[in-house]
């Protein structure tokens, strides 16, 4: 009898309930733990990931343009056409205004010369486009990149209709035409011609753009460096370059350096007094006065103690760039200490709590370097 009460009073003790309830602290406490180191580990990721991104970003936008510099159709530059047999008249004299506004009065054929002759400038300061560059983030260089515009206007499926006003560039192929290149705003200009003489040459739209670093975002102070760039194009009746917009985010470095080739095959300095030179007149193969499209030496830095010249400018067939990217947010726990080479100019340690990473490639310019290749 009494072993049956017993049996029927025995139950949870108040012990046990708070072992019970200790236990499931410790595991709750363990697994809140687990959440949030997780959720700190994927937000880590996540950074990691945009900035990784953006940096891969700002080099493909760069490079896709880059790679395109120096086109301008059909049209090749008389200093840089190893077939003509006269003293090129068209060698660029001085390094051009990149923001000077369009108007025919100033864009004279000089000018134009040197616009060609030169598709790539680069400087460490903004003061040659102060009205256009604006904020820029210091220690940062501005890269200008001029070509025309790959595609005819008009042709299907990503090239846009031709735009009254706009600036576009024919150049001919007919022998009888007056005149090998026309720059212009005004369609009545394009009178030059194709091979056969009588079908129109394709006119396409000049292409300019300016890169630069911005030490913000949106707002002004917000602290996050950003890719920029202005095009040229029309706007209220004037051709000039446009007020730069915001591209890519978390870009904090960016810096430029050019492959210059000076050299010939056989050595000799490139030399545009004097026509065309061979080594041997017969087989043409070797030009001793004019490049071979190969960089010489090491890449050249353009700064404001040393600007690059004329002559270094016209003879570029490489760039080289380096883009620094840097996270949105800071990262908990996290201190950079690290330096960050970008080519002459080295960065860092910054010792905040950003994540940085440094991207680099170089870019061949075909329309330049293979101007001058011979078989």
């Amino acid at each position: 009898m009494n072993r049956t009460k017993r049996n029927r009073q025995s139950g949870l003790s108040l012990v046990e309930l708070m072992v019970a309830v200790a236990i499931s602290l410790v595991i709750l406490a363990a697994l809140v733990a687990l959440f949030v180191n997780t959720s700190r580990s994927n937000r880590e990721f996540a950074r990691a990931n945009s900035m990784i991104e953006n940096g891969r970003l700002a080099v493909q936008v760069l490079e896709n343009d880059v790679i395109h510099a120096g086109y301008w159709g059909t049209y090749v530059p008389g200093f840089d056409d190893q077939t003509a047999a006269a003293v090129p008249d068209d060698v660029p004299t001085a390094i051009p205004d990149p923001c000077l506004a369009y108007n025919p009065g100033n864009w004279t054929d000089d000018y134009i010369d040197n616009l060609i002759g030169m598709p790539i400038q680069v400087y460490d300061d903004a003061t040659v486009c102060a009205g256009i560059i604006t904020n820029r983030l210091a220690g940062t260089d501005v890269l200008i990149v001029r070509h025309l515009e790959p595609c005819v206007p008009g042709t299907p499926p990503n090239c846009d209709a031709a735009v009254a006003g706009r600036l576009y560039f024919q150049s001919t192929l007919c022998l009888t035409d007056v005149g090998d290149r026309v720059l212009a705003d005004n369609a009545a200009a394009f009178t030059l011609l194709q091979r056969d003489c009588v079908t129109p040459a394709d006119a396409r739209r000049f292409m300019s753009s300016i890169y630069y670093v911005r030490d913000f975002a949106v707002t002004a102070g917000d602290g996050i460096p950003t890719l920029m760039r202005s095009q040229f194009d029309l706007a209220g009746g004037v051709l000039e370059h446009q007020p730069a917009v915001p591209l890519i985010e978390g870009i904090e470095g960016f810096r430029v350096e050019l492959g210059v080739d000076d050299l010939s095959e056989t050595g000799a300095a490139v030399d545009y007094t004097e026509a065309v030179q061979w080594a041997d007149p017969d087989t043409r193969t070797t030009a001793t006065n004019r490049g071979d499209g190969v960089p010489d030496d090491d890449f050249l830095s353009c700064t404001t103690a040393a600007p690059c010249s004329a002559d270094a400018l016209m003879n570029l067939t490489a760039v080289k760039f380096y883009v620094l990217a840097r996270g949105r947010e800071a990262s908990q726990g996290h201190t950079d200490t690290k330096t960050y080479d970008l080519g002459a100019t080295t960065l860092g340690p910054f010792n905040d709590a950003f994540q940085r990473h440094v991207f680099m490639t170089t870019v061949r310019l075909p329309n330049i370097s293979g101007r001058r290749l011979t078989p």
